[in-house]
């Protein structure tokens, strides 16, 4: 599968503009500001249904406008997709494949899978545990449609579980029936949950993390990737139970999956702390590669691989080894953006290798 055209209309600084890519490496060049990271923003939408950095829809609408679309066109030997969204102010998004309207967004979610690097990752690391928390769920929801099911329900009982405790502060006593009910809930889609997790990360994820941590630092580091979960097994109903006192205090849910870290760790030491911006590079893109090297493996389809801006802070040798990477990825597109117009076509030129250039002008002037 490769994504071989693109519309864009009224999205972000884009008035309109219509792109065709090829299988391989496609390299968009051009300075900050003339909308490389748009085009890549505009596929992730195309794939997730859902800006990759802007959390409300109409924000991605452009200045002045009433609203935006995002058209591509997924090729496989057989046929093509035809995948078009469309929102407007004050209106429900609309998402179409093939001119037919899905009636769950989910339904869509792992039928054209990508894998998203770009500077922003830095909140993987310097941000809270919901980010890293995400960042599992979104691996694993497009290739288990029970997880996504069980982590759904989770969060709406946990919704409900926590508007019941805030009930309190109403004068009213906690309808210990129904509190039972949720706490059967949490614990049931929890423990599926948690397992889930827990031999991905484990068995899949730390495996391939370690692989391309080696092959981009030369093994010139000692790293560690470490699932942090309140619960287990054995202990996670008692836990869950004798938790009640805190959460009426709180009206809060203190324990659960929804409490769930990733311990990044450098040569002993939290990478936060005492890691390089150019070690913490590299540590965010062996993880989203593994990322990547796991959905390969898993899907159906072969994940595109978008790299946004990736080469500040990375030394020659290691811009050099994640492009000997990247490259080496059979039929798989992958796309690559860099205010260099010169840097990544020598490097290639270094490896034998070659991409589809394409060039963005001031003013958003597109020059394949």
């Amino acid at each position: 599968m490769h994504l071989s055209k693109l519309s864009l209309l009224n999205f972000k600084n884009y008035e309109q503009v219509d792109l065709s890519f090829k299988k391989g490496l496609n390299c968009i060049l051009g300075d900050n500001g003339e909308g490389k990271t748009t085009i890549l923003d505009a596929i992730y939408v195309l794939s997730f249904c859902k800006s990759y950095f802007n959390a409300i829809d109409s924000h991605s609408i452009r200045f002045g406008e009433d609203y935006f679309m995002v058209q591509g066109c997924f090729s496989n030997k057989n046929d093509e997709d035809e995948i078009t969204c469309t929102v407007r102010k004050g209106r429900k998004k609309v998402f179409k494949r093939n001119k037919a309207d899905y009636d769950k967004l989910s339904d869509h979610i792992g039928r054209y899978p990508v894998v998203m690097i770009t500077p922003y990752d830095s909140n993987l690391i310097l941000g809270g545990s919901e980010i890293r928390r995400k960042f599992i769920d979104s691996i694993l929801s497009q290739v288990d449609k029970a997880y996504l099911s069980n982590l759904v329900a989770y969060y709406k009982v946990l919704e409900q579980r926590n508007a019941l405790l805030k009930s309190v502060d109403y004068g009213k006593s906690i309808n210990m029936e129904l509190l039972n009910l949720y706490d059967d809930q949490l614990i049931h889609h929890g423990k599926l949950i948690w397992q889930t997790r827990k031999n991905f990360i484990e068995s899949q994820l730390i495996p391939r993390f370690r692989i391309m941590h080696e092959a981009l630092s030369e093994g010139k580091e000692e790293v560690l990737l470490v699932y942090e979960s309140q619960i287990s097994d054995t202990i996670y109903e008692s836990k869950f139970k004798s938790s009640l006192d805190k959460d009426r205090a709180t009206q809060y849910t203190n324990v659960g999956i929804h409490k769930d870290d990733l311990a990044f760790i450098i040569e002993g030491h939290s990478i936060k702390k005492f890691g390089s911006q150019g070690q913490q590079k590299t540590y965010l893109l062996a993880l989203k590669l593994a990322y990547y090297e796991y959905m390969l493996e898993e899907m159906d389809v072969e994940p595109i691989l978008m790299l946004d801006d990736v080469f500040d802070k990375l030394d020659r040798h290691r811009v050099m080894a994640l492009l000997k990477l990247v490259t080496n990825k059979a039929d798989g597109q992958v796309f690559l953006t860099d205010t260099s117009a010169n840097r990544v076509p020598e490097i290639l030129t270094e490896l034998g290798k070659s991409s589809n250039d394409i060039t963005i002008k001031e003013g958003g002037a597109i020059e394949a």
